[in-house]
């Protein structure tokens, strides 16, 4: 029993020992072998290792992947004309000295770094300060990349790393630099946009004022050429009518009087006076608004006087043949001597009577 035991235990004891004794390498991996505190041994192939075990000997991995350093901190730079820039960069790095990295970083990542990223940010200071800022913008830029990884080339060797590759993320002004630029590019963007309006408004003017005038000109010459069209229109229509009134006067004059009744009833004013009497149509001419018959005294009769053909002052009136007109009649005198002006007015009434009076509406 005491033996199967034993053996039990040395094979724990055993196996123990063979794991501390056995490592496995990965390819993305470097190993390195400490013996007593001494580099002994750097393993770069991947793969099943073998070393005594601790402490007679130890091992530390290390990654020999591309790692990136971004910058901690954006720091003014100053450029050739003394204007100050903002400069994010990064820089891709990898361990290619396994030895030497740990003599100066003691296989601390963070720890190199922490101390590569001075050394980038001077050796961006001193490619910058040489250049203007639209070097650094726009016509440099790759340049200036390449410039500061041939810098970083000799530097880097010292920590046991190579540099693969810097970058420039972003290149801006300060604050304060920023915002007077901005500023002036408003103002200039302004300038420019004023001058466009008031370049576009003087030619706006100058189209609208030939549009005008080509607008007059075709005005008069449609008007010319109307009123060309219309006197030759005008002469043919009198020589037409000269010619069918020639062959017919009687058709001839009945057509004037229908003229003239159309232009004495236009108005629904007008108003014809037609004698009963008379067997033909009265003459129609224009009169005003009926005044009152004029009277006169005489040996102390009153005389009305009888409406002639001018007794009007704008109206429309035939006036026909005259009626038989009553005597006239002395008025009695009244008590003062003079003539009653009763009897006068009975007398006006009936004696100045119109023979007959018709008023005719315009045809609607």
């Amino acid at each position: 029993m005491n033996r199967f035991t034993s053996l039990i235990a040395g094979a724990l004891v055993a196996l123990l020992v063979a794991s501390s004794m056995l490592f496995i390498v990965d390819q993305r991996q470097f190993a390195v072998i400490y013996a007593l505190g001494e580099i002994k041994e750097v393993i770069t192939e991947p793969g099943l290792k073998i070393k005594l075990p601790p402490p007679l000997q130890n091992v530390v991995m290390l990654d020999r992947r591309v790692q990136t350093l971004d910058s901690p901190e954006s720091r003014p730079i100053f450029t050739a004309e003394k204007k100050s820039l903002v400069i994010d960069w990064l820089i891709k790095w990898r361990i290619t000295d396994p030895r030497q990295f740990i003599r100066t970083s003691n296989a601390d990542i963070r720890n190199a770094e922490n101390r590569l990223a001075p050394v980038v940010q001077a050796a961006f200071n001193e490619e910058i300060t040489k250049r203007t800022v639209i070097a650094v913008l726009a016509s440099e830029r790759e340049k200036i990349m390449q410039d500061v990884r041939k810098r970083l080339a000799d530097e880097a060797k010292q920590f046991g790393i190579e540099i693969v590759d810097v970058r420039i993320k972003r290149v801006d002004f300060a604050a304060g630099i920023t915002e007077s630029v901005y500023r002036r590019m408003e103002s200039e963007r302004k300038r420019v946009a004023n001058e466009l309006r008031s370049t576009g408004a003087a030619e706006g003017e100058k189209i609208r004022a030939d549009a005008d005038r080509q607008s007059e000109v075709i005005v008069a010459e449609a008007f010319r050429d109307a009123q060309k069209v219309k006197g030759e229109g005008d002469a043919k229509a009198s020589a037409l009518y000269a010619e069918s009134f020639g062959r017919d006067p009687q058709f001839a004059q009945f057509y004037r009087s229908l003229e003239a009744y159309r232009a004495s009833f236009r108005n629904r004013s007008d108003v014809m006076v037609v004698d009963p009497t008379s067997s033909r149509p009265c003459a129609a001419r224009p009169r005003a608004a009926p005044r009152p018959p004029r009277s006169s005294w005489r040996d102390g009769r009153q005389s009305l006087a009888r409406p002639g053909p001018d007794a009007g002052d704008g109206g429309l009136a035939a006036l026909c043949q005259p009626g038989p007109v009553a005597p006239t009649v002395r008025a009695p005198d009244g008590p003062d001597g003079r003539a009653d002006p009763l009897h006068r007015a009975a007398q006006h009434a009936g004696r100045h009577r119109p023979a007959a009076r018709a008023e005719l509406k315009p045809p609607t």
